[in-house]
């Protein structure tokens, strides 16, 4: 990629703007965004102005909004007015949501009368919404058209959609009663009529769907788009498959960064002040710091323990740890399943039951490894001190595992989201249960006071 960016830098040196604009006509728009960081802004202006209106565009999907503000203030009225109308409405309405108030102001006052409607109607609903997601851009038709007539209204107002897989079929009230794909139009007679032909069991989601779950909607059934219905039933717009994979994207961005307890937030990490990044990563450390104090007031509850056998504090570390990491594991697993819609509350005896077995076998081979560990590595202990350990070890894990499993399940039941389980929350919650469960041992088979 290296060479390639030195080419494009020298075409960008040295070749004038129909030179540079023949060459990198040929050269794929994933290309271009591969080395878009390393131009400096010169660079990217230059580059940006010299392509066409529909490249302008997919370049503008995919940058940071600092970026696509630079961009937009580049351009001329007129040019940022053809790319304003180019754009399709939910990413429109995205973009003016997401940038300062000026830029706003300005990409506001340059758009048509017809586009500042599609925005206003999308702006009416929230952002994690299906409705949220929709473009009012789809092909619609009367069911008592005739194939031929619908296939000459589709060639005609193609332009105007986002995508033309599907034709919605709506009665004079716009309410939906049937959908019928492109493929079967041609498939089909033209005397034929759209009702005829059409699938009248649409599959559909409510303007206040949450979008993870139009997400999973649309990936069970295998569709290209999703349309969004009010209460009546009225067609508002559709959900096309590429703003499913970026919710996809975004809620996996977002249980990665509450698994770490880290705050969401829209902006991208180079984008973040450092201020903007210690905010949201501070609120959670203090609230683990003080949950961890309770880790401190079992040890010290304990303490009698330790006096008796103080090279039992030489194992702490192995025993929180490997429970730690056994229960963010079991987790893992099920917030996972909990996301694809495999798993399910009423599952949870047969999860309890799996768990059970895997933490036993787990713990078993985990413990025997501890009291060989215990006996032959520094700071060797004797045998009965190992087999305490590894007894521990043992007993740890299996609880581990098993709560594991069980939070994420019964938080979502809950009605709240599981992924915070499975961050140091977990980790201290299991400190404390591992740390318990070590020290009873330690005394029953060590018979400590």
């Amino acid at each position: 990629m290296t060479g390639f960016l030195d080419n494009m830098r020298k075409y960008l040196k040295d070749l004038k703007d129909q030179e540079l604009k023949k060459a990198v006509a040929e050269i794929p728009i994933s290309e271009l965004i591969e080395i878009w960081d390393d131009l400096d802004e010169e660079e990217e202006l230059k580059l940006f102005r010299i392509l066409d209106l529909e490249r302008k565009v997919d370049l503008m999907d995919t940058l940071p909004i600092s970026k696509q503000e630079t961009l937009i203030k580049s351009l001329t009225g007129a040019h940022a007015k053809a790319l304003l109308a180019e754009m399709d409405p939910d990413d429109l309405t995205d973009f003016i949501q997401s940038v300062s108030p000026e830029v706003r102001e300005s990409v506001w006052n340059a758009l048509e009368e017809e586009a500042k409607e599609e925005t206003l109607f999308l702006l009416k609903y929230d952002y994690d919404d299906a409705a949220g997601l929709m473009t009012t851009r789809y092909l619609a038709i009367r069911p008592n058209l005739k194939v031929a007539q619908a296939l000459a209204w589709v060639r005609k107002n193609l332009h105007n959609v986002e995508t033309a897989y599907y034709i919605y079929v709506l009665d004079p009230l716009k309410r939906l009663i049937g959908v019928v794909s492109l493929r079967d139009l041609l498939a089909s007679e033209d005397d034929d009529l759209v009702q005829n032909v059409m699938v009248k069991e649409v599959i559909t989601v409510l303007q206040d769907t949450d979008q993870e779950e139009a997400a999973k909607i649309l990936e069970t059934y295998d569709l290209l788009a999703l349309p969004v219905v009010d209460q009546s039933h009225r067609l508002l717009g559709i959900v096309t498959f590429d703003d499913i994979i970026d919710v996809i994207r975004e809620e996996q961005t977002e249980d990665i960064y509450k698994m770490s307890a880290v705050a969401v937030s829209r902006s991208t990490y180079l984008e973040s002040s450092v201020f903007a990044l210690m905010r949201r990563r501070i609120p959670w450390l203090i609230v683990l710091l003080l949950a961890a104090t309770i880790t401190t007031n079992v040890i010290a509850g304990y303490r009698h323990v330790l006096e008796a056998a103080v090279v039992l504090a030489f194992f702490i570390p192995i025993v929180t740890g490997t429970g730690g990491n056994s229960g963010t594991q079991s987790a893992t697993l099920m917030i996972r399943g909990l996301a694809t819609g495999e798993l399910r509350f009423n599952d949870i005896w047969h999860i309890i039951g799996k768990e059970v077995l895997v933490g036993i076998l787990i713990g078993v081979c985990l413990g025997i490894l501890t009291v060989v560990r215990a006996m032959l590595l520094p700071p060797a202990v004797g045998l009965n001190e190992a087999l305490a350990v590894g007894t521990a070890m043992c007993f740890v894990v299996i609880v581990a595992t098993v709560v594991g499993a069980l939070a994420p399940l019964i938080i979502s039941r809950l009605g709240f989201d599981p992924a915070v389980m499975a961050g140091p929350l977990m980790a201290t919650l299991i400190d404390v249960s591992g740390l318990t469960i070590y020290f009873e041992t330690a005394k029953l088979l060590l018979r400590l006071a």
